[in-house]
């Protein structure tokens, strides 16, 4: 090809939005892996928190029961397990928004995924019916054309050429040979 030739630049503009869509598409797939990572940490931490949970219930009831024994400090256990007990459904909470977050990251990267294959696709098709016409709209008629005007040329020049020589004597064999 010619770096002349308007199909050449056309084919280069089509490699580099293709390469372009790739790299998308990369970047959007390493993207939904992260979130996927995320995901799985976040249900980790989660499957952590709750023994931890369950043990600081289990400690708020012993808690009340030494209150009940001990009425000097019960209002000072009372204070430190309702603290407690609220940060643990803060944790609670944002471990749940967390995990909503992270479920909605994972939702519109997969959406966005679709939506650079879907753009990939279009852009290909449309690329393949862009050389379809300026093949069948262009380089086909020009090839005739050139075909049509080297007949022309040929025939001008077998038009205008000089009379060819008469030979005006006999030749040998030998001389005739060309070797």
């Amino acid at each position: 090809m010619n770096a002349n030739d308007p199909q050449f630049w056309m084919m280069i503009s089509s490699i580099v939005t293709a390469i372009c869509f790739i790299a998308m598409a990369i970047a959007l797939i390493a993207v939904a892996i992260t979130v996927k990572r995320v995901v799985s940490t976040v249900n980790r931490v989660e499957e952590r928190v709750e023994p931890l949970i369950v043990k600081v219930d289990a400690m708020s009831v012993q808690g009340q029961q030494i209150a009940v024994s001990f009425a000097e400090i019960s209002s000072n256990l009372s204070d430190a397990t309702r603290h407690l007990a609220e940060s643990a459904e803060l944790i609670k909470e944002e471990v749940a928004e967390l995990k909503l977050l992270v479920s909605d990251t994972a939702v519109t990267a997969k959406d966005k995924v679709e939506l650079v294959s879907r753009t990939i696709d279009r852009t290909q098709m449309q690329v393949t019916s862009t050389t379809d016409f300026v093949n069948e709209k262009i380089v086909v008629p020009a090839r005739e054309i050139a075909a049509i005007m080297a007949g022309v040329k040929k025939g001008l020049e077998v038009l205008f050429a000089p009379a060819p020589k008469q030979i005006d004597r006999v030749y040998m064999e030998d001389e005739m040979f060309i070797g």
